[in-house]
């Protein structure tokens, strides 16, 4: 554990915006059941701090990728989750599913005949990656024995473009999921991701699945982010210095100071998950104002331009707004990055010091 006193950053996760978040995709879900997807250990931000608060909030069915986050998962909330691995199963492991009461998300026919039991069912309507493919499906269907044995819960499917609203692969995958259900038997049916909540209800059928939106990514790419930020990111100066033409910042000497300039150096880098593609693309904010980074992201160390920043402000100890606070959300912090949202959060290292804060039942503070 890392006090807050021995980091460099301080990465605060509001628990109170987390909750606020799943009620909002809850209501727009409606009647159908909100899920949480939580792999990757809730994105980054602590499955064993973001699952009780979601569970507190009224979710009882959550997935995760692997095998082992659901055997964490389920310590962590106890015996009436419902918890679905989407990975599926793998032959050997049935004896840890049974045990840890976890559900397969089964993605092909071999992996029905390694199970017996709770399981969800993936139909594969375009994404190419998991799934039963529609031949797989027809051949299921033709032999509908195959299934005696199961307890399917869920049939699944999963949406490639659905942060694309327009985009015509959205409905094609609607329709050959409803056409691939048809022919198997009659179970609860789940396609929506976060952003396919906001497609509309023909998208929600009994149960949608959200991730980014709840650690408050915008599931509406292009339009307002109708979700709370949950994630700020906060590093301290840890030296300010002066430097002038023809001085150079950093690894490559990449920039050269074009007149008097006061640079900030602060210890978050790339082994913090503070991405080196942000070198001389990223901002932070210092006192309200935006100060960009100049040279390399290093692999502990970044360097800002705090120039217009008053003497006061800028020293060492002060703070500076990396994600979320008064800076960029994490939204935008990966467009400069030239990435997505779901990189910058699960890339977020465990050097910082962690303190999850809001008003929720049974939250303690710091990490």
């Amino acid at each position: 554990m890392v006090t807050k006193f021995q980091a460099g950053a301080i990465l605060e996760i509001d628990l109170a915006a987390l909750a606020a978040n799943y009620e909002i995709l809850k209501q727009r879900a409606a009647p159908a059941e909100c899920a949480a997807v939580v792999k990757a250990d809730a994105y980054g931000l602590g499955a064993d701090r973001v699952a009780p608060v979601l569970a507190a909030a009224g979710c009882k069915t959550f997935f995760v990728a692997h095998m082992a986050e659901g055997i964490a998962l389920r310590q962590t909330l106890g015996g009436h989750a419902a918890i679905y691995i989407l990975n599926g199963i793998l032959p050997g492991t049935e004896g840890d599913f049974r045990a840890h009461e976890l559900r397969p998300v089964l993605n092909s026919l071999e992996q029905l005949e390694h199970w017996t039991g709770a399981a969800a069912l993936h139909l594969d309507t375009g994404m190419n990656r998991l799934g039963l493919s529609p031949d797989d499906a027809a051949a299921l269907a033709a032999a509908p024995g195959r299934l005696e044995n199961i307890d399917l819960r869920l049939v699944v499917s999963h949406l490639a473009c659905a942060d694309e609203a327009g985009h015509e692969m959205n409905e094609q995958q609607r329709q050959l999921f409803d056409r691939l259900r048809a022919t198997l038997p009659a179970r609860p049916a789940s396609l929506a991701n976060s952003s396919a909540i906001f497609l509309g209800p023909g998208y929600h059928y009994d149960l949608v699945r959200p991730g980014i939106a709840l650690y408050g990514g915008n599931p509406t790419p292009g339009a307002a982010n109708p979700m709370r930020q949950v994630v700020r990111l906060a590093g301290k100066i840890i030296q300010v210095r002066e430097i002038d033409t023809p001085q150079s910042v950093g690894y490559g000497a990449t920039h050269r100071a074009t007149g008097p300039r006061r640079i900030a150096t602060v210890p978050v880098g790339y082994a913090d998950g503070y991405l080196r593609s942000l070198s001389g693309q990223g901002m932070g904010c210092l006192a309200g104002v935006s100060v960009p980074i100049v040279g390399r992201v290093s692999m502990d160390l970044i360097t800002l331009d705090v120039t217009d920043v008053p003497m006061q402000a800028a020293r060492a100890g002060a703070v500076v707004d990396l994600i979320g606070g008064d800076g960029d959300t994490v939204d935008e912090v990966a467009a400069r990055a030239g990435t997505i949202g779901y990189e910058i959060l699960t890339s977020l290292g465990r050097r910082y010091h962690r303190q999850y804060v809001g008003q929720v039942p049974g939250n303690i503070q710091d990490e």
